[in-house]
């Protein structure tokens, strides 16, 4: 039996994505989720470096549509390069 979801859909969902403070890689995270949202806005990115400079926090809120959506877009980060953590 499949758990019911705690989500209810569509939501607005907020993502964060934590890597390295580099060149190129908040469009590359950008990119990443446009694929899996293509409506997002990456203008609403949220964007914090860590306290040393060492790290960039991005926050993107999705438009949520399913689980397997979600689901899809949590692989491709994780699964990103550039990528740290995906909370």
């Amino acid at each position: 039996m499949t758990p019911e979801s705690l989500i209810t859909y569509p939501s607005d969902f907020p993502i964060k994505i934590m890597g390295a403070m580099q060149d190129g890689f908040a469009e590359a995270i950008i990119a990443v989720v446009i694929e899996h949202d293509p409506g997002f806005d990456p203008c609403k990115v949220e964007m914090r470096p860590s306290s040393k400079g060492n790290y960039l926090s991005l926050t993107t809120t999705v438009r949520a549509t399913s689980r397997e959506q979600l689901d899809n877009l949590y692989r491709a980060l994780t699964s990103h390069p550039l990528v740290k953590v995906v909370l």
